[in-house]
């Protein structure tokens, strides 16, 4: 039986052992070792940030320090693949971070969102951090406009939930979030994440909260469930629940 599995993140990375280098962090090694592949086929799609250069240079070596096999899909100034035989001939998917309203935009120009669609209902794990964790989802909050944030609701909607990101960094994040869960603007359930924490979905249902290293399930970072009920919007804190070494 085949598993559609996303991991929507605030992290992925921690620092890596120079300046300017990363390492894959504990959550992001784990979905490395979920594909069971030896030697994973990991693919970059990196739009969000306008494909840009130092941005794949320092996941190419990230990833290949631990045993990937690593290519990319870029799309300036035009598509570096097929999007379907590039994503559908990979393990793991890592979507990187930066506007997500120019990625939406420019995966439907050039049917990746179909072709992303189609990797995640085949099995290939589907990844990512900001604006590649709320790709996956109906909607959430976007500085993509500006330096004050704005709502976005054209989402892939592959889980039916909206997203909220960097939720303990970035003041203008919880409150807004709250705001269109309660007045309906977005779905009536949202998994917000801290920074350096993730949530895995299979299927559509949240089933562990995990973490780029070890923190105190009580006063680190965690993610949120934020739900409207017919009190008002309510969040619950959702703990790291994978026991990391």
């Amino acid at each position: 039986m085949t598993i559609r599995r996303i991991l929507a993140t605030s992290g992925g990375f921690n620092p890596g052992p120079v300046q300017q280098t990363v390492r894959p962090g504990a959550m992001l090694l784990d979905a490395l070792a979920l594909t069971g592949s030896p030697r994973p086929r990991v693919c970059l799609v990196l739009t969000a940030s306008g494909d840009a250069d130092t941005y794949y240079a320092m996941l190419y070596e990230a990833f290949n320090a631990v045993g990937c096999d690593v290519t990319q899909l870029r799309l300036f100034p035009q598509p570096s693949a097929a999007p379907d035989e590039r994503l559908l001939g990979s393990d793991l998917v890592w979507v990187g971070g930066g506007s997500v309203a120019n990625l939406l935009a420019l995966w439907r120009l050039h049917g990746v969102d179909d072709a992303m669609r189609a990797a995640w209902e085949a099995g290939v794990i589907l990844a990512g951090v900001s604006a590649g964790s709320l790709c996956w989802h109906v909607g959430g909050t976007t500085d993509s406009y500006g330096p004050t944030l704005r709502p976005v609701d054209d989402g892939l909607a592959l889980v039916p939930y909206a997203n909220g990101v960097h939720y303990d960094s970035e003041s203008q994040r919880r409150p807004l979030l709250h705001r269109l869960v309660g007045d309906g603007s977005l779905p009536s359930v949202a998994y917000a994440t801290d920074d350096h924490v993730g949530v895995w979905y299979h299927g559509t249902e949240v089933v562990s909260v995990v973490a780029d290293q070890p923190v105190d399930p009580e006063t680190g970072p965690a993610a949120y469930r934020v739900e409207r009920l017919a009190g008002g919007v309510v969040e619950t804190r959702l703990v790291v629940d994978r026991p990391l070494s």
